[in-house]
Formats: structure tokens, C-alpha cells, sequence
């Protein structure tokens, strides 16, 4: 088990979705541990939950192959390469780190996060206007903003106070045309 997940993990570059087709390969066709059909139940279940697949679909074939060994095996196997190559990868980055080279690819990253990172909020805010409209978007943004900026709330406890504010109180979605 340890092989079939280690090798999909390694050879899956550009992250989980490219590893399905070398996990399929492994676990339906070489070390036959399941068929055609059950993998892609497999393949369906994680795709409704939320997180990395790669790790979901080695968590769910794991155990239903070996119990709990097996779903502690098959997840370290899968995590095991990124997490070897990204302390290799840091660490020749801080020894080189001082190189003029090295230093204009770290800082032309910050830019590129940064658009990437505002493309991505425009497209949410657009998503929030279209299923809340502008001022219910607004009034979750504000305060959201403000509690994580300038009181230092961590995101993870104002996401957990929405969902709760969500349930208690829910918001009626915006139908037709939004203004």
C-alpha cells in the first residue's frame, strides 16, 4: 500500500487532481485493490468533501484495505514526497537566498500573490453580490474585516461565528435582478 501511494504522490505534479489517474493506476490496476467501479465511488465521495482529494481518496482506500494501519500508511505515504521536497526546496532556498537571482524570484512572487489573491476576492465579492446583494455582502464584509484586521481575530473564528450567525439567522438569497 505504502508503494502504490508513495509512488502516485511523487509522480502527481500539480497537485491532487493530477495524482487520480496515477492512484487509479496503482490501486485498480496494478495492486488490484479494488475495481473500476469502486474507485470511482471512491472518486465521487471525495470530490463532495472538502480538502486535498489525493489525501481524502488515500485516507478512504487505506482503511477500507487495511483498517487503521492502512489509512495511517497510505496518508503518509501520500504527504511523504511534498513534505520531503518542500524542506529540500527551503532549504536550498535559504542557502542561496542571497544570490541577486534568487532574491528577484522571491520578491516578483509577492505581486503575483498578490493578484492572484485580489482576482480571487473580486470574484467572491461578485459571487456574494449576486447570491446576497451589495449591502448584506457588505455587512458581513465590514465587520468580518475588522475584527480580523484591527482586532487580530484569527479567520478561523469569524468563519466558525458566521456559520453560526448563518444558522441562527438566516439570509433570505437575493432572486432576479440584482441592483
Amino acid at each position: 500500500m505504502f508503494i502504490a501511494f508513495f509512488r502516485s504522490g511523487i509522480l502527481g505534479f500539480g497537485g491532487g487532481p493530477s495524482t487520480i489517474p496515477l492512484v487509479k493506476k496503482e490501486v485498480v490496476e496494478i495492486f488490484e485493490m479494488m475495481d473500476d467501479e469502486e474507485f470511482s465511488d471512491v472518486l465521487s465521495i471525495g470530490n463532495t468533501l472538502p480538502g486535498p482529494i489525493a489525501t481524502k481518496m488515500a485516507g478512504y482506500i487505506g482503511y477500507r484495505v487495511g483498517g487503521w494501519l492502512g489509512l495511517v500508511t497510505a496518508l503518509i505515504a501520500t504527504v511523504l514526497p511534498t513534505v520531503v521536497l518542500m524542506i529540500v526546496l527551503l532549504a536550498s532556498l535559504n542557502e542561496f537566498k542571497d544570490i541577486d537571482f534568487v532574491k528577484g524570484m522571491t520578491k516578483g512572487v509577492v505581486p503575483i500573490l498578490a493578484v492572484m489573491l485580489g482576482v480571487m476576492t473580486w470574484d467572491f465579492l461578485k459571487k456574494s453580490k449576486k447570491s446576497l446583494g451589495w449591502k448584506t455582502g457588505f455587512l458581513i464584509l465590514l465587520p468580518s474585516f475588522i475584527a480580523m484586521m484591527l482586532l487580530g481575530l484569527h479567520p478561523g473564528i469569524v468563519i466558525a461565528v458566521l456559520l453560526v450567525l448563518a444558522v441562527a439567522l438566516p439570509i433570505k438569497k437575493k432572486e432576479g435582478r440584482n441592483k
